[in-house]
């Protein structure tokens, strides 16, 4: 029997490890990989080819957003199943929006994740219902802030995301250019951009903005930021 093929993405290791341990009961299911950030799952996935990528969203150096629409769009053989203990709408929609699959709750039993593998490798969407009924309500409310003028994240092209979380993360513009494989002009082009788009002009300010938007999970080297960028 030919066996579906999967990579594991989540920071946490022990989480991969339970993943792992649970998924390889199944004769069905082989896991290929393993990731502990969000850049490193895009460059497994283009040179293993897994079938689905199950994929946390607060990762590291690229979030799993971003790193969901890098998969879906350099390697299309590869579905991605999104797996994250945040059960929030907008998440939700953004995760949809990038091109994921389906939505899973860590909370969710075991043979949910399994029929979750089952039907995205059929090419089904699955979602569970409490992330169904989240999704509907982030479309509403997604809807009417675009009538409001209020400002998202949808506004930014994939390379300013990708330069806001690492600003967020703390790190310099020669640490994102060496990251990116960019010039140091460019990175700074690229902030300031997001700048003008946000209409936010310190790095302070980007800063919160990521946390809040979830573009990254957490404050990191915040008293450092206010220091060296104020």
């Amino acid at each position: 029997m030919e066996k579906t093929t999967l990579l594991l993405a989540d920071d946490h290791t022990i989480v991969r490890q339970g993943l792992r341990a649970l998924l390889q009961q199944d004769d069905g299911i082989q896991v290929v990989g393993e990731a502990e950030t969000g850049r490193q799952a895009v460059q497994l996935a283009r040179k293993l080819l897994p079938e689905i990528v199950v994929m946390d969203i607060a990762m590291p150096m690229l979030n799993g957003l971003e790193a969901t629409r890098q998969i879906v769009r350099d390697t299309p053989v590869t579905k991605v199943l999104i797996l994250s203990c945040y059960n929030d709408g907008e998440y939700v929609r953004r995760a949809t929006e990038a091109g994921a699959s389906g939505y899973l709750l860590k909370q969710t039993a075991a043979d949910d994740l399994l029929k979750a593998i089952r039907e995205v490798q059929h090419g089904n969407a699955y979602f569970s219902p409490a992330v169904s009924k989240q999704l509907l309500e982030s479309y509403r409310d997604n809807a009417v802030a675009r009538v409001t003028g209020e400002k998202n994240v949808d506004s930014l092209t994939s390379r300013e995301l990708e330069v806001l979380q690492l600003i967020a993360e703390g790190q310099a513009n020669k640490q994102i250019a060496a990251e990116l494989c960019l010039s140091i002009k460019t990175i700074e082009k690229h902030r300031q951009q997001l700048m003008n788009k946000l209409n936010i002009h310190d790095i302070a300010g980007l800063t919160r903005y990521a946390v809040a938007r979830g573009v990254v999970e957490t404050i990191q080297n915040f008293a450092r930021f206010e220091l060296e960028f104020a």
